[in-house]
């Protein structure tokens, strides 16, 4: 049977239902083998909002295990069919785990109701403008009098994290020196989409740094004699963009929005499940309140600050930021996966000092390097802030959970914002 697809706007929220079958209401006869409401969550965030919605009524799980990346996460055939099983699938966004779309079209349940929480029009750019110093970023394109697409011997190796960037994020490779001479001209060039290649004019060292600005492109390094003559390069290395016009997904953090995202799993539960509304509805209530009541504690605490500027180690906290009128300073890009580049650290180094900054943050479960190299480098603070991807058992097993480690962000803030 061909599958159809039904979405529901909820509330004026574009971010929809998606039913597969025949009718938006599910009768007993339809319903799974077990008598209770099966719900599979992708991550931490919407698990904790899931569960608090569903109560006792539902048994939610979550494919996602604590330390696990959601953006590069890959369901394993376990997953696949624990998906395949349930009632409701619920999960954040295309942007933040883009592996959703092909694992959709692999399921077979004609019955699933699949949730996407989080609406599109409401994510921020992770594009930054401000402070914005002449470094190793500002590059100029020009080409070159040599022949970069002839058949020289491919005898350079290239070092360094390839693969998969956000906008913002710093390219750093490394090429091997061991063919280079004493007169050696080195260059880099850079290919983007039906493109020739260009050198990069800055780019004439080893190393290779370069800010991404949204294409995906190729690297490649050639080495020239004297006479300007190349005699070697390098194979081109891929640097993929992979962010979606530079969109940051961390959408859950901003209170305001989270209570768009509570309404959008209620309904859908209440879609998969009509005889339970009520209690949805009453859970919902329940939640939407403690973030209200959460909200109106960062208003309180931030807004008549008048330093509001915070520095972190990586740019995940931007709808923070936006909500509460502060301003993120991020060292590197919003991927934990690269790092940024030397003269990127010496940069908010300078900055930290301008604005007298006296607490450097990084993300908990991240590498906290960065954070030290520049604390140590201005005698600053560290300090975690918590982006709520992932929550060990340990922490949960503490009690730890949405609501507790916002407070917790907003009393390091304060460290800060003052």
């Amino acid at each position: 049977m061909k599958r159809k697809w039904f979405v529901s706007s909820m509330l004026s929220l574009v971010a929809g239902v998606i039913l597969f079958g025949c009718g938006l209401e599910r009768s007993n006869s339809e319903a799974k083998n077990s008598s209770e409401l099966s719900v599979v969550t992708t991550f931490y965030p919407v698990y904790e909002f899931t569960k608090e919605v569903a109560g006792d009524r539902a048994d939610v799980s979550m494919i996602i295990k604590p330390g696990t990346d959601a953006h590069g996460f890959e369901p394993s055939a376990r997953d696949v069919a624990a998906i395949n099983d349930a009632d409701v699938f619920v999960y954040s966004s295309g942007e933040m785990e883009p592996w959703v779309g092909s694992l959709m079209s692999s399921l077979d349940s004609e019955d699933l109701i699949a949730v996407r929480t989080a609406d599109a029009d409401n994510f921020i750019s992770t594009e930054t403008h401000e402070h914005e110093h002449t470094d190793s970023s500002d590059h100029s394109d020009e080409s070159l009098e040599v022949d970069v697409d002839g058949d020289l011997p491919t005898t350079v190796e290239v070092n360094g994290l390839v693969g998969h960037y956000h906008t913002g994020d710093i390219v750093q490779l490394v090429s091997d020196s061991t063919e280079m001479k004493d007169s050696t001209k080195l260059q880099w060039y850079i290919r983007e989409a039906n493109a020739d290649w260009k050198a990069i004019s800055d780019q004439t060292q080893e190393t290779f740094e370069y800010e991404t600005t949204g294409e995906s492109f190729d690297v490649k390094v050639v080495f020239s004699d004297k006479a300007g003559t190349p005699y070697a390069e390098s194979a081109p290395v891929e640097i993929v963009l992979d962010d979606h016009e530079g969109s940051d997904p961390h959408i859950w953090l901003d209170p305001v929005l989270a209570q768009d995202q509570v309404t959008v799993i209620k309904e859908a539960l209440i879609q998969a499940d009509p005889e339970g509304k009520a209690i949805y509805e009453e859970n919902a209530e329940k939640f939407i309140l403690e973030l209200q009541k959460l909200d109106e504690e960062y208003k309180t605490a931030l807004s008549s600050a008048t330093n509001r500027v915070f520095v972190v180690q990586h740019q995940a906290f931007g709808y923070i930021a936006q909500r509460y009128n502060l301003e993120q300073i991020a060292v590197g890009g919003i991927s934990t996966e690269v790092e940024p580049s030397p003269s990127r650290i010496a940069e908010i180094s300078e900055l930290v000092k301008e604005y007298d900054v006296p607490v450097i943050y990084y993300q908990q479960g991240a590498d906290s390097s960065i954070a030290q190299t520049v604390g140590q480098e201005t005698d600053t603070d560290i300090e975690v802030l918590y982006d709520l991807e992932s929550v060990s058992q340990e922490m949960q097993d503490e009690g730890m959970d949405y609501l507790s480690l916002m407070r917790k962000n907003l009393e390091a803030l304060q460290l800060s914002i003052h």
